[in-house]
């Protein structure tokens, strides 16, 4: 079978290189993002979906738009008998979508997280499953008919990379099965008064307080690399855990210290923290910055 390959980040080409490396796929053109800078010194770099089909002498196309024109136009004389869109990051154009059919694989169980971050939202909202959903794409944001889901446990401590790494692996396997199978499944409409939406992750998004515990460990899980979690004063918390959940305190105040780490209260909860970063500073064990703060049993971090 012919495809037309559509995708960015890690996510896709996992999912690119299966496709390459199974019989009887053929993998005949593949749209990605346009190269970026990256770095303090700004270097150009192709995505990693780009490097994978130039490596296996595949053709690439890096439109900015992909409604453009012209772009629509030469993408149409590309004969395929499927579109493959994993994380690719633009809308398809209506004559796109009637072309072949597009299958998008998405990271959640839809209608849940339509929207750009659904791995993330997955871990702040505490879920215990979530999944790969194979669909028919349309003209909406993730609102196209189900072919497939594929579902996972979440672990109350897995961490975004674990879990993105796990969630390709399921898209992967999930890829080649719906390709294969296409005409075995039925698509099955969403229910969109069940729909939930999830938007683009933003640095702002990592500012935590000392609230609630569950809810600062799950932004720390959601959020670990980046853009990481931050108090206001601009101390990332590097490496913590959930304490407990329930008890009743005053935000900040540390509860308990000892060698490796110290307890911090929360409105409600507590966490234990044992690695932080002062702005503009690397990284350091806890003792070392309340040492260096002064800081004591019952006084407050900031």
């Amino acid at each position: 079978m012919r495809i037309i390959f559509m995708g960015t980040p890690d996510y896709a080409e996992a999912i690119l290189k299966r496709m390459i490396n199974t019989l009887d796929m053929d993998v005949v053109a593949v749209y990605t993002q346009p190269d970026k800078p990256v770095g303090r010194k700004k270097v150009m770099t192709p995505p990693v979906v780009k490097t994978l089909a130039q490596k296996h002498e595949i053709n690439v196309y890096q439109p900015n738009r992909l409604r453009d024109e012209e772009t629509v136009e030469n993408l149409l004389k590309i004969e395929a008998d499927f579109i493959v869109v994993a994380a690719y990051g633009q809308i398809l154009p209506l004559a796109v979508l009637q072309h072949a059919p597009c299958i998008n694989l998405h990271a959640s169980i839809l209608p849940a997280y339509r929207g750009a971050s659904p791995i993330q939202q997955t871990l702040l909202n505490g879920d215990s499953k979530t999944g790969v959903t194979a669909m028919l794409m349309d003209v909406g944001l993730d609102t196209g008919d189900i072919l497939k889901i594929d579902e996972i446990d979440v672990s109350t401590d897995e961490m975004v990379e674990t879990l993105f790494d796990r969630l390709t692996v399921t898209a992967t396997e999930l890829t080649i099965d719906v390709l294969n199978n296409f005409n075995s499944y039925t698509p099955i409409k969403q229910d969109d008064s069940l729909s939930t939406h999830c938007a683009k992750i933003s640095k702002q998004d990592g500012e935590v307080t000392f609230r609630n515990a569950t809810e600062l460990y799950n932004k720390y899980r959601a959020f670990t690399p980046w853009p990481a979690i931050y108090l206001s004063s601009g101390l990332k918390l590097k490496n913590i855990k959930l304490e407990e959940k329930d008890s009743i305190n005053e935000s900040g105040k540390i509860l308990s210290i000892d060698k490796e780490s110290i307890v911090v209260g929360c409105e409600k909860g507590s966490i234990r923290i044992f690695k932080v970063q002062p702005a503009s500073k690397k990284e350091m064990e806890i003792s070392s910055y309340i040492n260096g703060k002064r800081l004591s049993l019952a006084d407050t971090l900031s």
